[in-house]
Parts: C-alpha cells; sequence; structure tokens
C-alpha cells in the first residue's frame, strides 16, 4: 500500500512541483467558475449556441494561428520568469470582466475583445506551463507529474463548476469572475516561493531564422509525434468542445439549468480524478493504450449522447471524464519524453494548438450543429472524431513498425 502511494504522487516530493500544484489547484478552480460563468452570461445575452460557440472559439483563436510562436518564446526565455507575466495578465483580463458585469457596462462585443486578449495570453502561457513541469521534476518523475497536474485540474474541474452553480443561482455569474481575478495570486506566490536552483532547465535557444519550421519538420519526422499529434488534433477539433454543447445539452435535451450544466461538468471532473489517480501510478506510455483510450474515449462520448436523462448522463460522464484524462495525459508525457529538450517548447505548443488552438474550428461547427439538429448530434460528431484519430494512430503507428522491422532485416 505504502510503494502503491509513494508510486502515484512520487512528483509531490518535489518541493517546486508541490508549490506548483497547490497554486495551479486554486487558480484552476476559479479558472472553471469563469468558464461556467462565461458560458452562462453569453447564453443569457444571446440565447444561440451558435454565439456560444463563437466567443469560445474567439478564446482559441490566437492559439490556432500564433501557438506554434508561443512554442518558440517557450524555449527561447526562462519559463518561471514568462509564467509571472501571463499569469498577471490573465488575472488582470478577467477582473477587467468582472468588473463590466459588475456595473452592467458589459456588451456581447467586449465578451469578444476580453476573449481575444485572454487567446493571446495562453499562446506564451500554455506551451511555457506544459513544458515547466518537466523542469520542476525531471524526466524520471515526468509522466507521474503529468498527471498529477492533469488530475489536479480535473479536480479543479470539480470544485470550480459546483461552485459556480451554487454562485449563479444565489449571486449571479459576476463572482465567478471577480473570484477567478482574486485566485491567480496563488500562482505567482507559488513560484515566487520556487527555489531557482532545484529546477531542470533545459537549454535557452539562442534565436536563429528557420527554429519555427525547423520545429515542423521535426514533429512530422518522428512517427510517435506525429501519430499523437494528429490524434489530438482530430480530437481536440471536435470532441474536447464540451464548453460549448454541454450548457445546450444540459439546457435543450435535459431541459436543466445552470446546476445541471454544473453537475455535468463535476462528474466528469470526478472521473477524471479516478482516471487521473489511477494512470498516475502506471508507467505505461506506449503507443497501443494510447490508441485503445482513444477508441473507448470516442465510445464513451457517443454513449453519453445516448443517455435518456441526468442521472445516466453523469454515470457514463464519470467514466468519459477517466478516459479524457488517461489519453491527454500519455499524449503529453509521449510528446515530453520523446522530443529533445531544445525542441520541447516548440513541440508544446503544437500540443497546445492541436488541443486548444482548434476550437475555433471545432466550436462553431458543433454550435451549429447542435443549434440546427440536436445536442446529442453534435456529442456524437465528438465521439466519431476520437474512433477516427485512434484509427489514424494505428495506421502511422504500424508504418513506423513495418520500416523500423525491413530497416533492420537489411542490416
Amino acid at each position: 500500500m505504502e510503494l502503491a502511494l509513494k508510486r502515484t504522487f512520487g512528483a509531490l516530493k518535489v518541493r517546486n512541483f508541490r508549490l506548483f500544484v497547490i497554486g495551479q489547484a486554486i487558480s484552476l478552480s476559479g479558472t472553471w467558475m469563469q468558464t461556467i460563468g462565461l458560458s452562462w452570461l453569453v447564453l443569457e445575452m444571446t440565447h444561440s449556441g451558435t454565439q456560444l460557440g463563437l466567443v469560445i472559439a474567439a478564446q482559441f483563436l490566437p492559439i490556432l494561428i500564433f501557438g506554434a510562436w508561443g512554442g518558440l518564446v517557450a524555449d527561447r526565455f526562462d519559463k518561471r520568469h514568462i509564467l509571472y507575466f501571463t499569469q498577471s495578465s490573465a488575472g488582470i483580463l478577467a477582473l477587467i470582466l468582472g468588473l463590466l458585469v459588475l456595473t452592467g457596462a458589459i456588451q456581447l462585443w467586449m465578451v469578444y475583445v476580453l476573449a481575444l486578449a485572454l487567446g493571446f495570453v495562453n499562446v506564451i502561457d500554455m506551451p511555457s506551463r506544459q513544458a515547466f513541469v518537466m523542469e520542476m521534476v525531471g524526466p524520471k518523475l515526468l509522466k507521474n507529474a503529468v498527471t498529477l497536474n492533469s488530475t489536479m485540474t480535473n479536480a479543479a474541474r470539480l470544485i470550480g463548476p459546483t461552485i459556480a452553480g451554487v454562485l449563479i443561482a444565489t449571486s449571479g455569474v459576476t463572482v465567478c469572475f471577480l473570484a477567478n481575478a482574486v485566485s491567480y495570486i496563488a500562482v505567482l506566490a507559488a513560484l515566487h516561493m520556487m527555489l531557482d536552483h532545484e529546477l531542470f532547465k533545459a537549454p535557452i535557444v539562442t534565436k536563429v531564422s528557420g527554429q519555427l519550421r525547423a520545429g515542423l519538420s521535426y514533429a512530422w519526422s518522428e512517427p510517435k509525434l506525429k501519430a499523437t499529434l494528429l490524434m489530438m488534433l482530430i480530437i481536440g477539433t471536435f470532441a474536447y468542445e464540451f464548453p460549448v454543447i454541454f450548457p445546450l445539452f444540459a439546457t435543450i435535451t435535459l431541459h436543466g439549468n445552470a446546476g445541471t450544466y454544473s453537475a455535468m461538468m463535476a462528474a466528469m471532473g470526478a472521473g477524471a480524478i479516478i482516471g487521473g489517480l489511477y494512470t498516475a501510478g502506471h508507467s505505461d506510455t506506449s503507443e497501443k493504450p494510447l490508441i485503445l483510450i482513444a477508441l473507448l474515449f470516442g465510445g464513451s462520448i457517443i454513449l453519453t449522447a445516448l443517455m435518456p436523462n441526468l442521472i445516466a448522463v453523469l454515470i457514463v460522464l464519470i467514466i468519459m471524464g477517466a478516459l479524457s484524462v488517461l489519453f491527454i495525459a500519455l499524449g503529453n508525457t509521449t510528446l515530453q519524453l520523446t522530443s529533445k529538450p531544445e525542441m520541447r517548447g516548440r513541440i508544446m505548443s503544437l500540443w497546445v494548438v492541436a488541443f486548444s488552438g482548434t476550437t475555433p474550428i471545432g466550436g462553431p461547427i458543433i454550435g451549429y450543429i447542435s443549434d440546427h439538429s440536436n445536442p446529442r448530434i453534435g456529442l456524437m460528431v465528438g465521439g466519431g472524431s476520437a474512433l477516427i484519430a485512434a484509427i489514424l494512430g494505428y495506421i502511422i503507428y504500424s508504418r513506423a513498425n513495418s520500416r523500423l522491422i525491413l530497416d533492420n532485416k537489411q542490416n
């Protein structure tokens, strides 16, 4: 039992990572509160799934266009210093949004502008934060740290929406935005308390021409990187559109309210915690589990779409949440362990583009499908995309393995 606990929570013995997890747990709970509040605010203002999809898309459009350049920044500068800047900026934007709603001055175009501004912050923040995990714990504890980080993120998904649902019902959405602004103080305090000499810092890359092209070429030439990124590209575009599809599914399909939406997000978060704790204690990072989990994840999304009532939906969402964190943790770890240290920021920026940057494409599509058919169809499209991604990943891996066997025979 003691050995299992050490294996599951091993990365937390690293002081810097422990501080990071505490700060992120508080901040990400606030982020999920804002996510719930923003979705509800847009639906109250527009009553449109398409508009909700477009607002969420605006937040991720900068990542889609400039995400790869964000990886270059992560490779060229100290990641801890980058996070000081990006986390402060995100907190200021949350405060502005809260004050605009509080004073009644908020208009839809302002929501779009603030969403875009946060997107530009995340262009730099997300790849830097992903790559910083390796610098805190080193390669031996990376998978455990990535999984615990994902588990913490999903614990925040459980806590944040639950609090948001209560606050929206009792006090309105404004408190969600203001609470998120305050939560960034925890991240900044954690960064300040870290010991710089205990970090496993990657070499700072000197600026030369062609570095972005070199990163793209490297990702395409390495089968493990290519297969993992392409799988996430497809799944990220159509399956991970839950902030768009869940509010519509909660209100239109299940005839619920903000509490229903929050319960759905919380159920998925609970499943992700279970899946994350399981994954943290296991070290397999081969391609077969990644492909299998993608298949099961797609099947669970389709099953969710077919459920007749809220109780049944919540049960399946727990399973779906566990499979979701398994896929993210394995994919993230595969990329970080496979990529060269000097390329890690650029590779993780491609992961961020595939995961989050595709939302401007998938969000409006899923919103439109749900508006003009029903949210069940929108969910099924996401589930089907995961099945297609798994098949594509299997084909790429199989071809690479066949070439490797042939090369070995020839040599």
